[in-house]
């Protein structure tokens, strides 16, 4: 039995590109990006060096280049998600990655395959945008995740600082000292538009829009009112935080629920694909008996599908909205 190390080289070559990227972005950037960072950004770049206006210049240009840049082909599908999550490369730099990465993946592929350049060239194009896109949305996925998680706590502190006496602008500000990255950041650039003269509502309601937020909805709209109708804004953000920490537990509860089916529909979705690949690696021969009848090629669009049918069968069965 021979084996065929070419299906495990893609994965490794599609492994090296998701990393290449990481590891690009931290070194052009720093530690100060990283969401884990106990420092949030805004004030690492305050303590560099940077004055409180050029701070914000340079966040609000990364905070809005990629919506601003949606109607360059393709990079539509990707520009709302690295808005999200605010990934600090301008559009023409991921365009640039992405190319410098599909060569680096064929040139990789050329060493370590027999495949024919067509099928090289494909699958590097395929990496390299493929790759960036799957990082992307990872870091989305985790931003919104941790801005979710942090928001209750934020609210809270708020809440606090107004009954000692504060401000709703000071509350704000000791929020963006006080808490971590993305959180941090997001509110430490509303106290200084608030401070150059902006509405506070207003910057409320742009980042409650730009992240697409409906708990960032919910605190814009009660700032909004509170200021436009008067009352006591600490028990209305009491309140709020009461209700965000409920939808927290309640979205995570049928997340624990449907994880079983989540799993399950993944394995029964990848299953397939997998017993494929080791197929290939195993036994490259195993379909030279069939691969030339007429059959083999409408059986094998028959088969894709029923998986993809089942793709979309198995999340609509654990895509529960709440």
């Amino acid at each position: 039995m021979v084996l065929s190390a070419e299906p495990l080289i893609y994965g490794i070559v599609f492994v090296a590109v998701l990393v290449l990227v990481e590891g690009l972005y931290l070194t052009v950037f720093g530690k100060s990006i990283s969401l884990n960072s106990r420092v949030n950004r805004r004030l690492a770049l305050m303590e560099r060096g940077a004055n409180r206006e050029q701070v914000l210049e340079q966040l609000r240009k990364e905070m809005t280049q990629h919506i601003k840049s949606q109607q360059i082909p393709l990079y539509s599908l990707l520009a709302q998600k690295a808005q999200k999550a605010n990934i600090a490369f301008t559009p023409v730099q991921l365009i640039m990655i992405m190319g410098v990465l599909g060569v680096a993946s064929f040139i990789a592929l050329s060493v370590g395959t027999s495949a024919s350049t067509p099928v090289r060239a494909a699958m590097a194009a395929a990496m390299g945008i493929g790759g960036v896109y799957v990082w992307v949305n990872g870091k989305a996925k985790k931003r919104i995740s941790l801005l979710e998680e942090q928001l209750p706590d934020a609210v809270e502190l708020m809440v606090r600082s107004l009954r000692v006496g504060h401000p709703f602008a000071s509350a704000v500000n000791i929020v963006a000292k006080e808490v971590a990255d993305p959180l941090g950041t997001e509110m430490g650039m509303i106290a200084d538009e608030a401070a150059y003269g902006r509405d506070m509502g207003e910057s409320l309601k742009t980042m409650a829009e730009r992240i697409d937020m409906q708990d960032l909805r919910f605190l814009a709209v009660a700032v909004t009112i509170q200021q436009q109708s008067g009352g006591n804004l600490a028990e209305i953000l009491e309140g709020l935080a009461k209700v965000i920490r409920a939808r927290f537990k309640l979205f995570r509860r049928v997340k624990a629920i449907t994880a079983e089916a989540k799993w399950s529909g993944m394995f029964l979705s990848g299953f397939p694909l997998a017993a494929l690949l080791l197929i290939n690696v195993a036994k490259p021969d195993y379909y030279d008996g069939v691969k030339d009848t007429a059959a083999f090629i409408p059986g094998c669009l028959i088969v894709a599908g029923f998986l993809a049918a089942n793709l979309f069968v198995m999340r609509a069965l654990v895509n529960i909205k709440v």
